[in-house]
């Protein structure tokens, strides 16, 4: 190999290494989302249709509110929708 071809290599090398770090530092960055005071990890009910499109998650929240969560996988999309004081949530 000559000069200019070891240059080359240690260059793309370098380079190669750089974006890889770089992407990958999304893995292991913490979370930088809003302090949280409590979390609620409890199931939820989910009601997956049989042709595998759209699913819907459906979880009563502790102030008495129903929500529902549409999502499809590891897509792009999905909803969110509430029930304010639904009567099927039991409260505390």
């Amino acid at each position: 190999m000559n000069r200019n071809s070891t240059i080359l290599v240690a260059v793309a090398v370098v380079t190669t290494v750089a974006f890889t770090s770089v992407g990958c530092s999304k893995l292991t960055e913490p979370f930088n989302d809003a302090r949280i005071k409590s979390k609620d990890d409890s199931p939820a009910e989910v009601y997956s249709m049989p042709d595998g499109f759209n699913n819907v998650a459906s979880k009563c929240d502790r102030h008495g509110n129903r929500m529902y969560v549409i999502y499809h996988s590891d897509s792009e999309y999905g909803a969110v929708n509430v029930v304010a004081s639904d009567p099927s949530c039991k409260q505390p």
